[in-house]
């Protein structure tokens, strides 16, 4: 695995190191010694998968309150996300910050987002399944998020599919973010 730092303290752009042969190929997607030695504290813990089946699908942008903050490494397996991390800790020097990856089936690359940096995608194509990889379980009750289109970010969204975009209505209805 080769790892890749943004401009977003922590967040991190993993990238699959293919064997490739005859058979096809074989490549490693998490080894907890190899992200503790790029600075990552990672255990895992849950894993999750999405399926969206239309083109212009937004999820986002959600995180856990502390304590239960939840690290997560994101791949897209089937088709192709604009994938997007909010810095949301106010100590960080990238705080309000905004970073994003094209992630698709065929780019070999992760998303690793740490506890206090809200996650949210918008697929760029029609079937796609995205797989988290959690460190740390689900807990309804510390369930945030923070508005897709929110001018604290100023987020740069692909514009939408002439479709349209496909939200749900607690994404589309979370306030603005405090100043």
């Amino acid at each position: 695995m080769r790892f890749e730092e943004t401009p977003l303290e922590g967040v991190r752009v993993v990238e699959l190191e293919r064997i490739e042969d005859e058979r096809g190929w074989f490549a490693r997607t998490y080894d907890g010694e190899e992200f503790a030695r790029h600075g990552i504290a990672f255990e895992l813990l849950q894993c999750n998968s999405s399926y969206n089946a239309r083109c212009g699908t937004l999820r986002g942008m959600h995180y856990q309150a502390d304590p239960h903050g939840e690290p997560k490494l994101v791949r897209c397996v089937r088709g192709a996300i604009f994938d997007v991390a909010v810095d949301l800790r106010a100590a960080s020097p990238s705080y309000r910050r905004w970073y994003c990856a094209e992630l698709s089936e065929g780019n070999d690359r992760m998303l690793f987002i740490p506890p206090g940096v809200a996650h949210g995608f918008q697929t760029l194509a029609e079937g796609c399944e995205v797989l988290y990889a959690m460190g740390h379980r689900h807990v309804p009750q510390a369930a945030r998020g923070v508005r897709w289109d929110d001018p604290a970010f100023a987020i740069a969204w692909p514009p939408a599919p002439v479709t349209g975009r496909v939200i749900s209505e607690r994404d589309r209805s979370y306030p603005d973010f405090p100043d």
